[in-house]
Protein backbone atom coordinates (compact mmCIF):
# COMPACT_ATOMS: atom_id res chain seq x y z
CA UNK A 1 0.00 0.00 0.00
CA UNK A 2 1.53 3.43 -0.85
CA UNK A 3 -0.30 6.19 0.69
CA UNK A 4 -0.33 9.31 -2.37
CA UNK A 5 -1.54 11.99 0.05
CA UNK A 6 -2.68 13.56 3.46
CA UNK A 7 -4.90 16.37 4.92
CA UNK A 8 -6.44 17.01 8.15
CA UNK A 9 -9.31 18.87 8.79
CA UNK A 10 -12.05 18.85 11.91
CA UNK A 11 -10.05 16.06 13.31
CA UNK A 12 -10.35 13.82 10.81
CA UNK A 13 -6.98 12.68 8.49
CA UNK A 14 -7.46 11.02 4.88
CA UNK A 15 -4.86 9.57 3.34
CA UNK A 16 -5.64 8.27 -0.60
CA UNK A 17 -3.66 5.29 -1.23
CA UNK A 18 -2.73 3.22 -4.44
CA UNK A 19 -2.89 -0.82 -3.68
CA UNK A 20 -1.25 -1.74 -6.83
CA UNK A 21 -3.74 -0.12 -9.78
CA UNK A 22 -6.67 -0.02 -7.06
CA UNK A 23 -7.38 4.15 -5.78
CA UNK A 24 -8.61 3.75 -2.77
CA UNK A 25 -8.96 6.74 0.42
CA UNK A 26 -8.74 6.23 4.35
CA UNK A 27 -10.59 8.55 6.53
CA UNK A 28 -9.57 7.70 10.52
CA UNK A 29 -9.71 10.05 13.63
CA UNK A 30 -6.64 12.85 13.96
CA UNK A 31 -4.34 11.16 16.36
CA UNK A 32 -5.64 7.94 16.17
CA UNK A 33 -3.42 4.92 17.64
CA UNK A 34 -4.40 1.31 18.04
CA UNK A 35 -7.09 -1.21 16.95
CA UNK A 36 -10.75 0.21 16.23
CA UNK A 37 -13.53 -1.15 13.73
CA UNK A 38 -13.15 -0.13 10.30
CA UNK A 39 -16.08 0.18 7.96
CA UNK A 40 -15.94 -0.72 4.47
CA UNK A 41 -17.42 1.65 2.19
CA UNK A 42 -19.16 0.97 -1.38
CA UNK A 43 -20.09 3.76 -3.38
CA UNK A 44 -23.18 3.83 -6.27
CA UNK A 45 -22.92 3.25 -10.24
CA UNK A 46 -21.25 6.21 -11.78
CA UNK A 47 -19.89 7.47 -8.52
CA UNK A 48 -16.66 7.17 -7.30
CA UNK A 49 -14.72 6.60 -3.13
CA UNK A 50 -15.11 10.39 -2.44
CA UNK A 51 -18.76 10.48 -3.75
CA UNK A 52 -20.31 13.39 -1.00
CA UNK A 53 -22.98 10.56 0.47
CA UNK A 54 -19.89 8.75 1.04
CA UNK A 55 -17.74 10.78 2.37
CA UNK A 56 -20.71 12.74 4.45
CA UNK A 57 -20.85 9.50 6.13
CA UNK A 58 -17.30 8.78 6.81
CA UNK A 59 -16.68 11.65 8.18
CA UNK A 60 -19.61 11.05 11.05
CA UNK A 61 -18.08 7.45 11.29
CA UNK A 62 -14.84 8.97 12.08
CA UNK A 63 -16.45 11.61 14.64
CA UNK A 64 -19.21 10.39 16.31
CA UNK A 65 -17.97 6.95 16.50
CA UNK A 66 -13.96 7.02 16.73
CA UNK A 67 -14.07 4.26 13.48
CA UNK A 68 -11.84 4.55 10.36
CA UNK A 69 -13.33 4.35 7.04
CA UNK A 70 -11.75 2.78 3.51
CA UNK A 71 -13.49 3.41 0.31
CA UNK A 72 -11.85 1.97 -3.29
CA UNK A 73 -13.39 3.03 -6.74
CA UNK A 74 -15.19 0.03 -8.80
CA UNK A 75 -13.95 -0.48 -12.03
CA UNK A 76 -14.54 1.91 -14.46
CA UNK A 77 -15.47 4.50 -11.59
CA UNK A 78 -13.32 7.80 -10.41
CA UNK A 79 -9.72 7.05 -10.75
CA UNK A 80 -9.47 3.83 -12.21
CA UNK A 81 -9.25 3.52 -15.81
CA UNK A 82 -12.10 1.98 -18.00
CA UNK A 83 -12.70 -1.84 -17.79
CA UNK A 84 -14.14 -3.04 -20.92
CA UNK A 85 -15.76 -5.72 -19.66
CA UNK A 86 -17.67 -3.48 -16.48
CA UNK A 87 -17.91 -0.70 -18.93
CA UNK A 88 -19.72 -3.31 -21.37
CA UNK A 89 -22.29 -4.70 -19.05
CA UNK A 90 -23.00 -1.46 -17.55
CA UNK A 91 -23.95 0.17 -20.72
CA UNK A 92 -26.08 -2.60 -22.12
CA UNK A 93 -27.92 -2.83 -18.60
CA UNK A 94 -29.26 0.85 -18.94
CA UNK A 95 -30.27 0.19 -22.80
CA UNK A 96 -32.32 -3.05 -21.49
CA UNK A 97 -33.64 -1.55 -18.06
CA UNK A 98 -34.64 1.55 -20.05
CA UNK A 99 -36.40 -0.63 -22.93
CA UNK A 100 -37.71 -3.02 -20.09
CA UNK A 101 -35.62 -6.08 -21.58
CA UNK A 102 -34.19 -9.51 -20.38
CA UNK A 103 -31.46 -8.70 -17.83
CA UNK A 104 -30.53 -12.43 -16.60
CA UNK A 105 -27.84 -13.09 -18.84
CA UNK A 106 -26.05 -9.38 -18.32
CA UNK A 107 -26.57 -10.19 -14.31
CA UNK A 108 -24.72 -13.14 -14.87
CA UNK A 109 -22.28 -11.60 -16.48
CA UNK A 110 -21.56 -8.92 -13.71
CA UNK A 111 -22.01 -11.67 -10.66
CA UNK A 112 -19.11 -13.47 -12.29
CA UNK A 113 -17.14 -10.64 -12.66
CA UNK A 114 -17.46 -9.57 -9.25
CA UNK A 115 -16.79 -13.13 -7.48
CA UNK A 116 -13.70 -12.97 -9.72
CA UNK A 117 -12.07 -9.40 -9.71
CA UNK A 118 -13.75 -7.33 -6.96
CA UNK A 119 -14.28 -9.65 -4.01
CA UNK A 120 -10.66 -10.47 -3.89
CA UNK A 121 -9.49 -6.40 -4.76
CA UNK A 122 -11.61 -5.80 -1.56
CA UNK A 123 -10.04 -8.45 0.69
CA UNK A 124 -6.81 -7.10 -0.09
CA UNK A 125 -7.43 -3.37 0.75
CA UNK A 126 -8.92 -4.85 3.61
CA UNK A 127 -5.78 -6.93 5.08
CA UNK A 128 -3.70 -3.89 4.24
CA UNK A 129 -5.65 -1.57 6.07
CA UNK A 130 -5.85 -3.91 8.67
CA UNK A 131 -2.07 -3.49 9.27
CA UNK A 132 -1.90 -0.27 9.71
CA UNK A 133 -1.23 1.09 13.61
CA UNK A 134 -3.89 3.44 14.05
CA UNK A 135 -6.41 0.51 12.09
CA UNK A 136 -4.94 -2.84 13.44
CA UNK A 137 -7.20 -5.98 13.34
CA UNK A 138 -11.22 -5.08 14.78
CA UNK A 139 -14.08 -5.82 13.47
CA UNK A 140 -15.22 -4.60 10.46
CA UNK A 141 -18.81 -3.56 8.78
CA UNK A 142 -20.08 -3.00 5.20
CA UNK A 143 -21.95 0.00 3.96
CA UNK A 144 -23.24 0.06 0.49
CA UNK A 145 -26.37 0.83 -1.73
CA UNK A 146 -27.11 -0.25 -5.16
CA UNK A 147 -23.70 -1.10 -6.81
CA UNK A 148 -22.17 -1.02 -3.37
CA UNK A 149 -25.25 -3.39 -2.35
CA UNK A 150 -24.40 -5.64 -5.88
CA UNK A 151 -20.63 -5.60 -4.69
CA UNK A 152 -21.38 -5.80 -1.30
CA UNK A 153 -23.63 -8.98 -0.77
CA UNK A 154 -20.96 -11.58 -2.17
CA UNK A 155 -18.01 -9.68 -0.63
CA UNK A 156 -19.98 -9.98 3.05
CA UNK A 157 -20.62 -13.66 2.23
CA UNK A 158 -16.92 -14.30 1.35
CA UNK A 159 -15.38 -12.49 3.84
CA UNK A 160 -15.57 -13.41 7.72
CA UNK A 161 -13.85 -10.60 9.03
CA UNK A 162 -17.14 -8.52 8.38
CA UNK A 163 -19.64 -8.38 11.38
CA UNK A 164 -22.21 -6.40 10.21
CA UNK A 165 -23.43 -4.66 7.07
CA UNK A 166 -25.61 -2.04 5.97
CA UNK A 167 -27.22 -2.68 1.99
CA UNK A 168 -29.68 -2.10 -0.03
CA UNK A 169 -31.27 -0.50 -3.19
CA UNK A 170 -30.45 -3.83 -4.62
CA UNK A 171 -32.23 -6.84 -6.05
CA UNK A 172 -32.10 -8.88 -9.03
CA UNK A 173 -28.62 -8.05 -9.85
CA UNK A 174 -27.35 -9.65 -6.56
CA UNK A 175 -27.38 -13.52 -6.47
CA UNK A 176 -29.87 -14.85 -3.31
CA UNK A 177 -27.58 -17.85 -3.29
CA UNK A 178 -24.71 -15.35 -1.47
CA UNK A 179 -27.07 -13.75 0.69
CA UNK A 180 -27.98 -17.12 1.71
CA UNK A 181 -24.59 -17.71 2.66
CA UNK A 182 -24.83 -14.08 5.14
CA UNK A 183 -25.22 -14.56 8.68
CA UNK A 184 -24.54 -11.38 10.25
CA UNK A 185 -26.60 -8.90 11.65
CA UNK A 186 -28.14 -6.81 8.44
CA UNK A 187 -29.90 -3.89 7.91
CA UNK A 188 -31.33 -3.57 4.55
CA UNK A 189 -32.84 -0.63 3.05
CA UNK A 190 -35.27 -0.71 0.11
CA UNK A 191 -37.67 2.45 -1.51
CA UNK A 192 -40.63 1.51 -1.80
CA UNK A 193 -41.01 3.46 -5.36
CA UNK A 194 -37.72 2.69 -6.58
CA UNK A 195 -37.88 2.53 -10.34
CA UNK A 196 -34.94 0.82 -10.77
CA UNK A 197 -35.30 -2.15 -8.62
CA UNK A 198 -38.78 -3.97 -8.94
CA UNK A 199 -39.86 -4.30 -5.31
CA UNK A 200 -40.77 -7.75 -5.55
CA UNK A 201 -37.05 -8.48 -6.09
CA UNK A 202 -35.84 -6.38 -2.95
CA UNK A 203 -38.31 -7.94 -0.86
CA UNK A 204 -36.62 -11.55 -2.30
CA UNK A 205 -33.05 -10.58 -1.45
CA UNK A 206 -34.09 -9.27 1.95
CA UNK A 207 -35.77 -12.87 2.76
CA UNK A 208 -32.59 -14.52 1.30
CA UNK A 209 -30.33 -13.34 4.12
CA UNK A 210 -29.66 -16.13 6.55
CA UNK A 211 -29.08 -13.44 9.58
CA UNK A 212 -30.88 -13.92 12.41
CA UNK A 213 -30.74 -10.25 13.11
CA UNK A 214 -31.88 -8.88 10.44
CA UNK A 215 -34.04 -5.21 9.51
CA UNK A 216 -35.60 -4.08 6.90
CA UNK A 217 -36.12 -0.27 5.91
CA UNK A 218 -38.34 0.56 3.18
CA UNK A 219 -39.02 4.06 2.87
CA UNK A 220 -41.23 6.03 -0.18
CA UNK A 221 -39.90 7.42 -2.67
CA UNK A 222 -37.20 6.79 -5.92
CA UNK A 223 -34.37 5.36 -6.14
CA UNK A 224 -31.82 7.67 -5.18
CA UNK A 225 -34.41 9.49 -2.22
CA UNK A 226 -32.96 7.24 0.96
CA UNK A 227 -34.04 9.91 3.32
CA UNK A 228 -31.17 11.47 5.41
CA UNK A 229 -32.31 9.98 8.81
CA UNK A 230 -31.47 6.71 7.97
CA UNK A 231 -27.88 7.88 8.98
CA UNK A 232 -28.47 7.77 12.08
CA UNK A 233 -29.80 4.62 12.20
CA UNK A 234 -26.83 3.29 10.06
CA UNK A 235 -24.46 4.61 13.23
CA UNK A 236 -26.47 3.26 15.60
CA UNK A 237 -26.27 -0.21 13.83
CA UNK A 238 -22.83 -0.18 13.14
CA UNK A 239 -22.00 0.89 16.81
CA UNK A 240 -24.31 -1.79 18.82
CA UNK A 241 -22.31 -4.53 16.72
CA UNK A 242 -19.21 -3.20 16.44
CA UNK A 243 -18.56 -0.30 18.87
Amino acid sequence: MRFTSQTSSDAIVEQLFLLGDIPGVLWSPQGADGTRPLIAMGHGGGEHKKAPDVTDLAHRFVTECGFAVVAIDAPSHGDRPDHEEFTRIATEYEARLDAAEELAPLIADFQALVGRQIVPEWQRVLTAVQKLGHVGTGPIGYWGVSLGCVIGVPLTAAEPRIRAAVLGLGGAEVPCEAAARITVPVEFLMQWDDERVPRAQSLALFDAFASTEKTLHANPGKHGGVPAFETDSTLRFFERHLG
